[in-house]
């Protein structure tokens, strides 16, 4: 085909428009996609604190409350091997129980051993006088089977070891710190001792009641009382009413 000049031109204006729209629709835009569609998350695992394992999980304030599985503090030591309380009657018609928690004694027992604690932890005999019914016949404080009309606070002052009666006071003292013994319970000779193991056949004590015998008395002092065949050494009685009925040594 002829092709004048003039429609040359034409046809390289077509050209380049059918060039020019094929260009334009490959280069239209692909629909957009949002970032999460092209990089999906994984998925991720489930959080600690999650409801599931929460409920096996203790807040900090239940967790100081929660019961502690340390080992409880230790019971005193005769009162753990020998319980809070015992009875003997092998050894004699009355009855005894061996005690090692003051409250288990009468109110009175217990105020009256209050103040002889009291009194011979200050090392002043004189503040034994109120206690011992002094002056009062049969009801005043025995201290020796001798003459109970004497004055037990110059009796105890003479026994003392030392001129002012602090060896006496310091063994009043820790006699009143071992366990007791209910003697007599339900009779008229009904009486609470001090220390218990006064009532027990002293051969059978125990390893922690040896211990506690000789907080007293001395290993020398143990050997005779075994050879005697009893405890012999200082005792207290109380009445049932809160009275102090002896302070003695001996069988």
């Amino acid at each position: 085909m002829r092709i004048f000049p003039g429609n040359e031109f034409r046809c390289s204006i077509a050209s380049l428009a059918a060039a020019t729209l094929f260009l334009s629709g490959a280069a239209l835009p692909l629909p957009a996609l949002a970032f999460s569609q092209l990089n999906p998350p994984a998925t991720l695992p489930k959080a600690a604190g999650t409801p599931g394992q929460q409920k096996n999980d203790k807040p900090i304030e239940q967790a100081l409350e929660a019961p502690s599985n340390s080992l409880p503090m230790p019971d005193p030591l005769v009162n753990k091997q020998a319980g809070q309380s015992s009875s003997d009657t092998s050894n004699s018609s009355k009855s005894v129980e061996f005690l090692f928690d003051i409250d288990k004694a009468p109110e009175p027992v217990k105020k009256l051993r209050a103040a002889i604690v009291e009194a011979a932890a200050s090392g002043d005999l004189e503040r034994l006088r109120p206690l011992m019914n002094v002056g009062a016949g049969l009801k005043q404080t025995q201290v020796t089977a001798d003459d109970p009309g004497e004055d037990p606070i110059k009796t105890l002052h003479d026994l003392s070891g030392d001129p002012d009666g602090i060896e006496i006071m310091s063994i009043l003292l820790d006699i009143m710190s071992t366990g007791f013994a209910h003697v007599g319970q339900g009779t008229p000779d009904e009486i609470y001792i001090w220390p218990y193991f006064a009532q027990k056949d002293i051969k059978t004590l125990s390893t922690p009641e040896k211990v506690d015998l000789m907080r007293i008395v001395t290993a020398g002092d143990y050997a005779d009382m075994l050879e005697f065949g009893g405890y012999n050494f200082y005792r207290v009685g109380i009445t049932p009413d809160g009275r102090w009925k002896f302070f003695t040594s001996g069988e």
